[in-house]
């Protein structure tokens, strides 16, 4: 079982050692990858996020605060 298995709440996320969380990222990366190959969708920029997902994810508590992304050009 990897990483991303084991992550269901911050906390879990919290847990993780700071050299687990490149592992981390390359776990997500491939179910992006595998999920966009199978569906369809955006690749280069669901990739290009990971590493700030997780560092947000890590500092702010989103369960008490949102987080919107948004494209430039919809802003």
């Amino acid at each position: 079982m990897g990483l991303l298995e084991k992550i269901n709440s911050r906390e879990d996320l919290l847990k993780l050692h700071p050299d687990d969380l490149t592992k981390l990222a390359g776990e997500i990366r491939e179910e992006i990858i595998r999920v966009v190959s199978g569906v369809g969708g955006h690749l280069a920029s669901n990739l290009g996020v990971v590493e700030l997902t997780i560092a947000l994810h890590r500092v702010f508590n989103f369960t008490r605060s949102r987080l919107i992304w948004d494209v430039s050009h919809q802003t």
